[in-house]
């Protein structure tokens, strides 16, 4: 069985890592490599400048506010997307009381109604969603303040994505919406592979549902928990953000750089102002920025893994 055992395993991933090579290590080299240059992103001619894109990037004030709304949307989103999701989860499979006649642990009723409504923003295009919440967060025409209107609140009338204050929350909103359900499916996959035996030796322990969340699923659901944080976290750093951020603020960005995130300043130095040597140090930076997220939570969620 060892007889050739490598050349079978060097042909079936020689294929594979040379495509990965050449559309995603190839890129990410002539990126750090152009990051060195004055290349506009429209000559074929360019020549090497050493640091002084990374010295103008952090005399960048717009850079910092981006990377500082990006940090944000790193750290906030991930927690208030997850943690939303792992309650609806657990509502829909274990949280429901003991019917007459029914399995011990079961969900709240209508919890299939509910799978469906959660994982609907799912179907829809990002895009689909950033158009909708836009006409919604008009201040004089959305539905938000037209709600606020109807219930007798017309003094409270923001202007959503018009006030700098504001305009930065109100599109995490939309990301958390649009996101939440496929993290409640994933993690009721999860759920759904746990031996129904332990809820119920936890029930008959005196357990109560909160105790019975934190002592037998999470615990159980870690790794698959851990996995959901980093690619939240990602998809806050890169193309969800960009595309809401994109479709509904003025500028886009603003507000005055309100809501400015370092994907799209990266995507505005390279396509609007052409200069792509300075976009790909920006780009640079979020590479670094995106790694180091996801060894902190790789490290600090490293935990004994719990075989059942």
């Amino acid at each position: 069985m060892q007889h050739g055992k490598y050349r079978f395993i060097v042909g079936f991933l020689a294929l594979p890592l040379g495509l990965y090579a050449l559309f995603v290590v190839w890129p990410f080299i002539q990126s750090i490599y152009y990051s060195f240059t004055d290349w506009t992103g429209l000559s074929p001619e360019f020549k090497m400048v050493g640091f002084d894109n990374y010295s103008r990037m952090l005399d960048d004030d717009i850079f910092w506010k981006s990377l500082q709304h990006s940090l944000l949307f790193a750290l906030l989103l991930p927690v208030v997307t997850i943690g939303l999701a792992l309650f609806f989860a657990f509502m829909i499979n274990v949280g429901g009381r003991k019917r007459r006649n029914g399995p011990v642990i079961t969900g709240v009723r209508g919890s299939g109604f509910y799978k469906i409504v959660y994982f609907f923003p799912q179907v829809l295009s990002i895009a689909i969603v950033a158009l909708l919440f836009a006409f919604a967060y008009n201040p004089d025409s959305g539905a938000i303040n037209s709600l606020l209107r109807g219930i007798g609140l017309a003094d409270v009338q923001p202007l959503w994505l018009g006030d700098p204050d504001l305009a930065l929350w109100a599109v995490m909103g939309v990301l958390v919406w649009s996101t939440v359900g496929f993290f409640v499916v994933l993690f009721s996959a999860g759920m759904a592979s746990i031996p129904a035996e332990m809820y119920e030796a936890a029930l008959l322990d005196g357990a109560n549902r909160v105790t019975t969340f934190f002592r037998v699923t999470l615990p159980l659901l870690w790794d698959t928990v851990q996995s959901g944080w980093v690619y939240m976290g990602i998809l806050a750093l890169g193309a969800e953000s960009f595309a809401v951020v994109q479709i509904m603020t003025t500028g886009p960005g603003g507000p005055d750089y309100s809501t400015t995130v370092m994907v799209l300043y990266v995507y505005q130095k390279a396509f609007r102002d052409g200069q792509a040597a300075y976009a790909t140090t920006i780009g640079v930076a979020l590479l670094v920025v995106t790694l180091a997220f996801a060894a902190v939570v790789m490290r600090l969620g490293r935990r004994e893994r719990l075989e059942y």
